[in-house]
Protein backbone atom coordinates (compact mmCIF):
# COMPACT_ATOMS: atom_id res chain seq x y z
CA UNK A 1 0.00 0.00 0.00
CA UNK A 2 0.94 3.36 -1.11
CA UNK A 3 2.89 5.00 1.94
CA UNK A 4 0.66 8.05 2.51
CA UNK A 5 -2.66 5.60 1.99
CA UNK A 6 -1.58 3.41 4.44
CA UNK A 7 -0.28 6.42 7.39
CA UNK A 8 -4.33 7.78 6.54
CA UNK A 9 -5.85 4.25 7.14
CA UNK A 10 -3.67 4.06 10.59
CA UNK A 11 -5.33 7.51 11.57
CA UNK A 12 -8.18 7.60 9.77
CA UNK A 13 -10.28 8.23 13.25
CA UNK A 14 -8.07 11.14 14.44
CA UNK A 15 -8.42 12.10 10.74
CA UNK A 16 -12.29 12.19 10.63
CA UNK A 17 -12.81 13.49 14.08
CA UNK A 18 -10.41 16.96 12.40
CA UNK A 19 -12.15 17.15 9.01
CA UNK A 20 -15.67 16.86 11.66
CA UNK A 21 -14.19 20.07 13.25
CA UNK A 22 -13.62 21.45 10.67
CA UNK A 23 -16.80 21.06 8.92
CA UNK A 24 -18.27 22.15 12.11
CA UNK A 25 -16.84 25.21 12.89
CA UNK A 26 -17.57 25.57 8.89
CA UNK A 27 -21.60 25.37 9.65
CA UNK A 28 -20.84 27.77 13.07
CA UNK A 29 -19.38 30.67 10.78
CA UNK A 30 -22.46 30.41 8.33
CA UNK A 31 -24.18 33.46 9.70
CA UNK A 32 -20.65 35.81 9.17
CA UNK A 33 -19.35 34.01 6.28
CA UNK A 34 -19.87 35.83 2.81
CA UNK A 35 -23.28 34.76 0.79
CA UNK A 36 -21.33 35.13 -2.53
CA UNK A 37 -18.13 35.36 -3.23
CA UNK A 38 -17.19 36.85 -7.00
CA UNK A 39 -14.70 34.63 -8.91
CA UNK A 40 -11.42 36.11 -8.78
CA UNK A 41 -8.83 34.33 -11.14
CA UNK A 42 -6.38 32.11 -9.45
CA UNK A 43 -3.42 29.65 -11.28
CA UNK A 44 -4.02 26.04 -11.34
CA UNK A 45 -1.74 23.99 -9.91
CA UNK A 46 0.03 20.88 -11.39
CA UNK A 47 -0.99 17.86 -10.29
CA UNK A 48 0.95 16.58 -7.29
CA UNK A 49 3.48 13.74 -7.82
CA UNK A 50 3.48 12.24 -4.61
CA UNK A 51 0.52 13.73 -2.23
CA UNK A 52 0.49 15.45 1.41
CA UNK A 53 -2.13 13.15 3.07
CA UNK A 54 -5.38 13.53 4.39
CA UNK A 55 -3.83 16.27 7.03
CA UNK A 56 -2.01 17.76 4.09
CA UNK A 57 -4.53 18.14 1.60
CA UNK A 58 -7.47 19.16 4.34
CA UNK A 59 -4.99 22.25 4.95
CA UNK A 60 -4.37 23.12 1.25
CA UNK A 61 -7.84 23.42 0.85
CA UNK A 62 -8.66 25.32 3.95
CA UNK A 63 -5.87 28.07 2.25
CA UNK A 64 -6.10 28.05 -1.06
CA UNK A 65 -9.98 27.18 -1.75
CA UNK A 66 -12.17 27.46 1.02
CA UNK A 67 -12.00 32.03 1.32
CA UNK A 68 -13.49 31.68 -2.47
CA UNK A 69 -16.40 29.34 -1.45
CA UNK A 70 -19.84 31.10 -0.73
CA UNK A 71 -22.41 30.71 2.53
CA UNK A 72 -24.87 29.05 -0.24
CA UNK A 73 -25.86 27.07 2.66
CA UNK A 74 -26.70 29.91 5.06
CA UNK A 75 -30.25 31.50 5.42
CA UNK A 76 -29.60 34.44 3.00
CA UNK A 77 -28.42 33.09 -0.17
CA UNK A 78 -31.61 34.12 -1.99
CA UNK A 79 -30.41 33.60 -5.60
CA UNK A 80 -31.89 29.95 -6.64
CA UNK A 81 -34.30 28.19 -5.07
CA UNK A 82 -31.66 26.35 -3.34
CA UNK A 83 -32.53 25.06 0.54
CA UNK A 84 -29.98 24.30 2.32
CA UNK A 85 -28.89 20.77 4.42
CA UNK A 86 -30.63 19.87 7.51
CA UNK A 87 -28.81 18.88 10.21
CA UNK A 88 -30.25 15.26 9.57
CA UNK A 89 -29.74 15.58 5.84
CA UNK A 90 -26.01 16.10 6.56
CA UNK A 91 -25.73 13.00 8.55
CA UNK A 92 -27.54 11.29 5.90
CA UNK A 93 -25.25 12.57 3.40
CA UNK A 94 -21.89 11.49 5.43
CA UNK A 95 -22.97 8.57 5.71
CA UNK A 96 -24.00 7.81 2.58
CA UNK A 97 -20.21 8.21 1.47
CA UNK A 98 -18.93 5.85 4.22
CA UNK A 99 -20.99 3.22 3.04
CA UNK A 100 -20.82 3.89 -0.77
CA UNK A 101 -23.54 1.80 -1.48
CA UNK A 102 -24.91 1.90 -5.29
CA UNK A 103 -28.53 1.78 -5.12
CA UNK A 104 -28.90 0.54 -8.88
CA UNK A 105 -28.46 -3.47 -8.30
CA UNK A 106 -30.42 -5.18 -5.86
CA UNK A 107 -27.88 -8.03 -5.49
CA UNK A 108 -25.75 -7.03 -2.69
CA UNK A 109 -27.41 -4.91 -0.38
CA UNK A 110 -31.13 -3.85 1.12
CA UNK A 111 -29.81 -0.27 -0.31
CA UNK A 112 -32.42 0.14 -3.61
CA UNK A 113 -35.16 -1.28 -1.10
CA UNK A 114 -34.85 2.15 1.38
CA UNK A 115 -34.82 4.56 -1.63
CA UNK A 116 -37.97 2.86 -2.74
CA UNK A 117 -39.55 3.40 0.75
CA UNK A 118 -38.21 7.07 0.54
CA UNK A 119 -39.93 7.49 -3.36
CA UNK A 120 -43.31 6.17 -1.34
CA UNK A 121 -42.93 8.64 1.51
CA UNK A 122 -42.24 11.44 -0.67
CA UNK A 123 -45.48 10.51 -3.16
CA UNK A 124 -47.65 10.29 -0.03
CA UNK A 125 -46.08 14.14 1.11
CA UNK A 126 -46.94 15.34 -2.38
CA UNK A 127 -50.23 13.49 -2.42
CA UNK A 128 -49.44 10.93 -5.38
CA UNK A 129 -51.95 8.08 -5.85
CA UNK A 130 -49.77 4.46 -5.73
CA UNK A 131 -49.99 4.46 -9.93
CA UNK A 132 -47.46 6.81 -9.43
CA UNK A 133 -43.80 4.98 -9.23
CA UNK A 134 -40.41 7.16 -9.15
CA UNK A 135 -36.54 6.98 -8.54
CA UNK A 136 -33.75 9.08 -7.63
CA UNK A 137 -31.92 11.55 -10.21
CA UNK A 138 -29.37 14.39 -10.15
CA UNK A 139 -31.78 17.57 -9.99
CA UNK A 140 -34.43 18.94 -11.72
CA UNK A 141 -33.01 18.73 -15.34
CA UNK A 142 -32.14 15.12 -15.17
CA UNK A 143 -36.00 14.47 -13.37
CA UNK A 144 -37.69 16.59 -16.54
CA UNK A 145 -35.03 14.34 -18.62
CA UNK A 146 -36.22 11.48 -17.79
CA UNK A 147 -39.82 12.31 -17.93
CA UNK A 148 -39.97 13.43 -21.13
CA UNK A 149 -37.99 10.31 -22.10
CA UNK A 150 -40.96 8.56 -21.31
CA UNK A 151 -43.04 10.64 -23.07
CA UNK A 152 -40.91 10.29 -26.20
CA UNK A 153 -41.51 6.64 -26.00
CA UNK A 154 -45.14 7.44 -25.26
CA UNK A 155 -45.48 9.26 -28.32
CA UNK A 156 -43.57 6.52 -30.47
CA UNK A 157 -46.46 3.84 -28.79
CA UNK A 158 -49.24 5.98 -30.22
CA UNK A 159 -47.42 5.76 -33.69
CA UNK A 160 -46.95 1.72 -33.39
CA UNK A 161 -43.24 2.34 -32.81
CA UNK A 162 -40.63 1.68 -30.35
CA UNK A 163 -38.37 5.12 -30.16
CA UNK A 164 -36.10 3.46 -27.38
CA UNK A 165 -34.93 0.68 -30.19
CA UNK A 166 -35.93 2.21 -33.27
CA UNK A 167 -34.61 5.74 -32.38
CA UNK A 168 -36.37 9.01 -32.79
CA UNK A 169 -35.87 9.18 -36.74
CA UNK A 170 -38.78 6.89 -36.52
CA UNK A 171 -40.91 9.39 -34.62
CA UNK A 172 -40.86 12.10 -37.31
CA UNK A 173 -41.87 15.78 -35.67
CA UNK A 174 -42.98 16.48 -32.17
CA UNK A 175 -44.99 19.08 -30.73
CA UNK A 176 -45.07 20.19 -27.02
CA UNK A 177 -46.30 22.96 -25.63
CA UNK A 178 -45.99 25.15 -22.40
CA UNK A 179 -46.79 28.03 -21.31
CA UNK A 180 -43.66 28.97 -19.47
CA UNK A 181 -41.26 26.14 -19.43
CA UNK A 182 -38.56 26.09 -17.27
CA UNK A 183 -34.87 26.37 -19.53
CA UNK A 184 -34.22 23.03 -18.45
CA UNK A 185 -36.75 21.59 -20.33
CA UNK A 186 -35.07 23.16 -23.56
CA UNK A 187 -31.86 21.54 -22.54
CA UNK A 188 -33.86 18.06 -21.78
CA UNK A 189 -35.75 18.50 -25.47
CA UNK A 190 -32.05 19.03 -26.94
CA UNK A 191 -30.25 15.64 -25.07
CA UNK A 192 -33.14 13.53 -26.27
CA UNK A 193 -33.16 14.52 -30.01
CA UNK A 194 -36.56 16.13 -30.18
CA UNK A 195 -34.41 19.35 -30.04
CA UNK A 196 -35.29 22.98 -28.25
CA UNK A 197 -37.98 23.94 -31.49
CA UNK A 198 -39.99 21.33 -30.61
CA UNK A 199 -40.87 23.21 -27.54
CA UNK A 200 -43.86 26.16 -28.82
CA UNK A 201 -44.79 28.60 -26.34
CA UNK A 202 -48.59 28.65 -25.50
CA UNK A 203 -50.04 32.39 -24.92
CA UNK A 204 -50.26 32.83 -20.59
CA UNK A 205 -52.57 34.61 -18.80
CA UNK A 206 -52.53 38.39 -19.00
CA UNK A 207 -50.19 39.48 -15.79
CA UNK A 208 -49.57 35.87 -15.38
CA UNK A 209 -46.63 33.19 -15.96
CA UNK A 210 -49.85 30.19 -15.80
CA UNK A 211 -51.41 29.55 -19.13
CA UNK A 212 -54.18 30.49 -20.75
CA UNK A 213 -56.01 27.70 -21.12
CA UNK A 214 -58.29 29.01 -24.12
CA UNK A 215 -55.14 29.39 -25.84
CA UNK A 216 -53.67 25.88 -25.14
CA UNK A 217 -56.59 24.02 -26.58
CA UNK A 218 -56.59 26.37 -29.33
CA UNK A 219 -53.16 24.89 -30.07
CA UNK A 220 -53.96 21.45 -29.56
CA UNK A 221 -57.02 21.27 -31.51
CA UNK A 222 -54.66 22.86 -34.30
CA UNK A 223 -52.82 19.57 -33.87
CA UNK A 224 -56.32 17.60 -35.50
CA UNK A 225 -55.78 14.57 -33.49
CA UNK A 226 -52.00 14.26 -33.27
CA UNK A 227 -50.67 13.56 -30.19
CA UNK A 228 -48.14 15.67 -28.25
CA UNK A 229 -46.61 16.33 -24.80
CA UNK A 230 -47.64 19.37 -22.43
CA UNK A 231 -45.49 20.60 -20.09
CA UNK A 232 -47.06 21.94 -16.91
CA UNK A 233 -45.50 24.32 -14.05
CA UNK A 234 -46.41 23.95 -10.42
CA UNK A 235 -43.99 26.91 -9.40
CA UNK A 236 -42.82 29.19 -12.00
CA UNK A 237 -38.77 30.20 -11.22
CA UNK A 238 -39.78 33.70 -11.46
CA UNK A 239 -43.31 34.21 -9.67
CA UNK A 240 -44.02 30.99 -8.10
CA UNK A 241 -46.94 30.90 -10.39
CA UNK A 242 -49.04 27.40 -11.17
CA UNK A 243 -50.92 25.87 -14.12
CA UNK A 244 -54.34 24.89 -13.07
CA UNK A 245 -53.46 21.32 -13.49
CA UNK A 246 -56.68 19.55 -13.04
CA UNK A 247 -57.98 21.77 -15.88
CA UNK A 248 -54.99 20.98 -17.87
CA UNK A 249 -55.46 17.07 -17.11
CA UNK A 250 -59.41 17.51 -18.26
CA UNK A 251 -58.23 18.40 -21.93
CA UNK A 252 -57.14 14.99 -22.26
CA UNK A 253 -60.88 14.28 -22.48
CA UNK A 254 -60.65 15.56 -26.01
CA UNK A 255 -57.37 15.22 -27.04
CA UNK A 256 -54.16 12.99 -26.72
CA UNK A 257 -51.30 14.35 -25.02
CA UNK A 258 -49.11 13.41 -22.35
CA UNK A 259 -48.55 15.65 -19.02
CA UNK A 260 -45.46 16.24 -17.72
CA UNK A 261 -45.57 18.54 -14.86
CA UNK A 262 -42.34 20.49 -13.57
CA UNK A 263 -42.62 20.49 -10.18
CA UNK A 264 -39.26 20.59 -9.03
CA UNK A 265 -40.00 23.10 -5.80
CA UNK A 266 -44.00 23.87 -6.05
CA UNK A 267 -44.56 20.24 -5.10
CA UNK A 268 -43.76 21.19 -1.84
CA UNK A 269 -47.20 23.25 -1.61
CA UNK A 270 -48.96 20.45 -0.78
CA UNK A 271 -46.93 20.02 2.91
CA UNK A 272 -49.12 23.83 3.74
CA UNK A 273 -53.20 23.36 4.30
CA UNK A 274 -53.23 26.54 2.68
CA UNK A 275 -51.68 26.22 -0.65
CA UNK A 276 -52.25 22.68 -1.27
CA UNK A 277 -54.99 23.62 -3.39
CA UNK A 278 -52.13 24.86 -6.00
CA UNK A 279 -50.90 20.99 -6.97
CA UNK A 280 -54.74 20.07 -6.94
CA UNK A 281 -54.35 17.36 -10.22
CA UNK A 282 -50.61 16.82 -9.84
CA UNK A 283 -52.08 12.99 -9.41
CA UNK A 284 -53.43 13.54 -12.95
CA UNK A 285 -50.10 13.78 -14.19
CA UNK A 286 -48.25 11.23 -16.40
CA UNK A 287 -44.98 12.60 -15.27
CA UNK A 288 -43.50 14.68 -12.92
CA UNK A 289 -40.38 16.46 -11.24
CA UNK A 290 -39.48 17.03 -7.92
CA UNK A 291 -36.33 18.52 -7.22
CA UNK A 292 -35.19 18.03 -3.15
CA UNK A 293 -31.96 19.95 -2.83
CA UNK A 294 -34.62 22.76 -3.20
CA UNK A 295 -37.47 22.61 -0.75
CA UNK A 296 -36.57 19.29 0.64
CA UNK A 297 -33.22 20.72 2.04
CA UNK A 298 -31.24 17.89 1.08
CA UNK A 299 -27.30 18.50 0.23
CA UNK A 300 -26.66 18.21 -4.05
CA UNK A 301 -27.56 16.28 -5.74
CA UNK A 302 -31.08 14.99 -4.99
CA UNK A 303 -34.04 14.68 -6.93
CA UNK A 304 -36.67 12.69 -7.68
CA UNK A 305 -38.83 11.65 -10.91
CA UNK A 306 -42.17 9.96 -10.94
CA UNK A 307 -44.09 8.46 -13.88
CA UNK A 308 -47.74 6.08 -14.29
CA UNK A 309 -46.02 4.43 -16.94
CA UNK A 310 -43.60 2.56 -15.28
CA UNK A 311 -43.37 -0.13 -18.24
CA UNK A 312 -42.79 2.36 -20.81
CA UNK A 313 -39.97 4.21 -18.03
CA UNK A 314 -38.19 0.77 -18.33
CA UNK A 315 -38.66 0.33 -22.34
CA UNK A 316 -36.64 3.34 -22.20
CA UNK A 317 -33.58 2.75 -19.15
CA UNK A 318 -33.61 -0.83 -19.22
CA UNK A 319 -30.00 -2.01 -19.53
CA UNK A 320 -29.48 -5.99 -20.45
CA UNK A 321 -26.56 -7.90 -18.90
CA UNK A 322 -25.81 -11.38 -17.37
CA UNK A 323 -23.66 -10.01 -14.61
CA UNK A 324 -26.72 -8.46 -13.31
CA UNK A 325 -29.44 -10.69 -12.56
CA UNK A 326 -32.06 -11.90 -13.83
CA UNK A 327 -34.87 -9.38 -14.55
CA UNK A 328 -37.42 -10.08 -11.83
CA UNK A 329 -41.12 -8.64 -11.06
CA UNK A 330 -39.53 -5.67 -9.05
CA UNK A 331 -37.25 -3.99 -11.44
CA UNK A 332 -33.54 -2.79 -10.16
CA UNK A 333 -33.01 1.22 -9.97
CA UNK A 334 -30.87 0.36 -13.43
CA UNK A 335 -33.38 0.09 -15.32
CA UNK A 336 -35.55 3.22 -14.62
CA UNK A 337 -32.81 6.30 -14.86
CA UNK A 338 -29.85 7.36 -17.15
CA UNK A 339 -27.40 5.95 -14.88
CA UNK A 340 -25.71 2.31 -14.36
CA UNK A 341 -24.19 2.88 -10.87
CA UNK A 342 -24.50 6.00 -8.61
CA UNK A 343 -24.28 7.17 -4.79
CA UNK A 344 -27.41 6.32 -2.82
CA UNK A 345 -28.86 9.48 -2.82
CA UNK A 346 -32.14 8.89 -1.25
CA UNK A 347 -30.26 8.13 2.41
CA UNK A 348 -29.87 12.13 3.30
CA UNK A 349 -33.87 12.29 2.03
CA UNK A 350 -34.68 9.28 4.32
CA UNK A 351 -32.83 10.48 7.52
CA UNK A 352 -34.46 14.32 7.08
CA UNK A 353 -37.89 13.14 6.46
CA UNK A 354 -37.46 10.52 9.48
CA UNK A 355 -35.62 13.08 12.49
CA UNK A 356 -38.46 15.38 11.26
CA UNK A 357 -41.49 14.41 9.64
CA UNK A 358 -44.16 15.63 7.64
CA UNK A 359 -44.63 18.93 11.05
CA UNK A 360 -40.90 19.69 10.24
CA UNK A 361 -40.79 19.58 6.76
CA UNK A 362 -44.06 21.67 6.61
CA UNK A 363 -42.99 24.49 8.99
CA UNK A 364 -39.50 24.79 6.91
CA UNK A 365 -42.59 25.79 4.34
CA UNK A 366 -45.06 27.72 5.84
CA UNK A 367 -41.92 29.91 7.54
CA UNK A 368 -40.07 30.64 4.32
CA UNK A 369 -43.48 31.34 2.17
CA UNK A 370 -44.51 33.60 5.94
CA UNK A 371 -40.73 35.31 5.44
CA UNK A 372 -41.15 35.96 1.38
CA UNK A 373 -44.54 37.85 2.35
CA UNK A 374 -43.30 39.51 4.45
CA UNK A 375 -40.44 40.75 2.18
CA UNK A 376 -43.09 41.29 -0.46
CA UNK A 377 -44.62 43.41 2.13
CA UNK A 378 -41.52 45.49 3.11
CA UNK A 379 -40.68 46.34 -0.56
CA UNK A 380 -44.19 47.52 -1.68
CA UNK A 381 -44.36 49.78 1.13
CA UNK A 382 -40.65 51.53 -0.02
CA UNK A 383 -41.72 53.48 -2.65
CA UNK A 384 -37.66 53.10 -4.54
CA UNK A 385 -38.75 49.26 -4.94
CA UNK A 386 -41.45 48.11 -6.91
CA UNK A 387 -43.19 44.27 -6.63
CA UNK A 388 -43.75 42.95 -10.16
CA UNK A 389 -46.47 40.01 -9.37
CA UNK A 390 -47.84 38.82 -6.07
CA UNK A 391 -46.18 36.54 -3.75
CA UNK A 392 -47.93 33.58 -4.69
CA UNK A 393 -45.64 31.01 -2.51
CA UNK A 394 -41.47 31.50 -1.43
CA UNK A 395 -40.59 33.72 -4.55
CA UNK A 396 -40.19 37.53 -4.47
CA UNK A 397 -39.86 39.04 -8.26
CA UNK A 398 -39.31 43.02 -7.81
CA UNK A 399 -37.52 45.84 -9.59
CA UNK A 400 -36.35 49.31 -8.79
CA UNK A 401 -39.39 51.49 -9.28
CA UNK A 402 -37.71 53.85 -11.40
CA UNK A 403 -35.28 53.32 -14.51
CA UNK A 404 -34.88 49.03 -14.33
CA UNK A 405 -32.48 48.81 -17.03
CA UNK A 406 -29.97 45.86 -17.96
CA UNK A 407 -27.30 47.74 -16.47
CA UNK A 408 -28.64 48.80 -13.40
CA UNK A 409 -29.92 46.16 -12.21
CA UNK A 410 -27.17 43.68 -12.87
CA UNK A 411 -25.31 46.54 -10.97
CA UNK A 412 -27.48 46.25 -7.76
CA UNK A 413 -26.89 42.48 -8.41
CA UNK A 414 -22.91 42.60 -8.21
CA UNK A 415 -22.91 45.37 -5.46
CA UNK A 416 -25.25 42.81 -2.91
CA UNK A 417 -22.95 39.97 -4.08
CA UNK A 418 -19.74 42.61 -2.92
CA UNK A 419 -21.09 43.16 0.17
CA UNK A 420 -21.66 39.89 1.13
CA UNK A 421 -24.65 39.68 3.54
CA UNK A 422 -27.28 38.71 1.09
CA UNK A 423 -27.06 37.30 -2.70
CA UNK A 424 -29.91 37.36 -5.25
CA UNK A 425 -29.88 37.05 -8.56
CA UNK A 426 -31.33 39.03 -12.09
CA UNK A 427 -34.35 37.95 -14.18
CA UNK A 428 -36.64 39.31 -16.94
CA UNK A 429 -40.29 39.06 -16.38
CA UNK A 430 -42.95 40.81 -19.58
CA UNK A 431 -40.03 42.68 -20.76
CA UNK A 432 -38.84 44.38 -17.61
CA UNK A 433 -35.44 43.86 -15.68
CA UNK A 434 -35.67 42.61 -11.94
CA UNK A 435 -34.54 40.66 -9.59
CA UNK A 436 -35.81 37.97 -7.75
CA UNK A 437 -35.09 36.48 -3.97
CA UNK A 438 -36.37 32.42 -3.49
CA UNK A 439 -36.59 31.50 0.09
CA UNK A 440 -36.43 27.66 0.58
CA UNK A 441 -33.46 27.47 3.26
CA UNK A 442 -34.71 25.83 6.86
CA UNK A 443 -32.16 28.31 8.25
CA UNK A 444 -34.26 31.27 6.98
CA UNK A 445 -36.42 33.13 9.52
CA UNK A 446 -38.30 36.51 9.28
CA UNK A 447 -35.96 38.04 12.03
CA UNK A 448 -33.20 37.75 8.65
CA UNK A 449 -35.53 40.43 7.08
CA UNK A 450 -33.78 43.52 8.12
CA UNK A 451 -29.85 42.40 7.03
CA UNK A 452 -31.38 41.51 3.53
CA UNK A 453 -33.40 44.68 3.28
CA UNK A 454 -30.72 46.44 4.46
CA UNK A 455 -28.34 45.17 1.78
CA UNK A 456 -30.76 45.52 -0.81
CA UNK A 457 -30.93 49.27 -0.45
CA UNK A 458 -27.32 49.87 0.51
CA UNK A 459 -27.26 48.77 -3.46
CA UNK A 460 -28.90 51.38 -4.75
Amino acid sequence: MHERLGDDLARLPQLLEQTGRYATDLLSGLETRAVAVPPAPRAARALPQEGKGLAGALEEFRRRWEPGFSGSAGPRYLGFVTGGATPASLAGDWLTSVLDQNPTSGLDSAAPDLEREVVGWLRELFGLGEAHSGAFVTGATMSNMVGLAIAREWLGEQAGVAVSDAGVGALGPVTVLSGTPHSSVFKALSMLGLGRNALRPVPTQPGRECVDLTELERALTALEGRPAVVVANAGTVNTGDFDDLRAIAALRERHPFWLHVDAAFGAFAALSPSHAHLVEGLDEADSVCVDLHKWGNVPYDSAVQFTRRRDLQIRVFRNSAAYLGRPTETPDLIHLTPENSRRLRALAAWFSLTAYGRDGHREIVERNMATARALGDRLSADPRWRLLAPVRLNVVCFTVADGPTADRIDRIVKTVAAGGDLFVTPTVLDGTWALRAAFSNWRTTPDQLDRIVDALDAAL
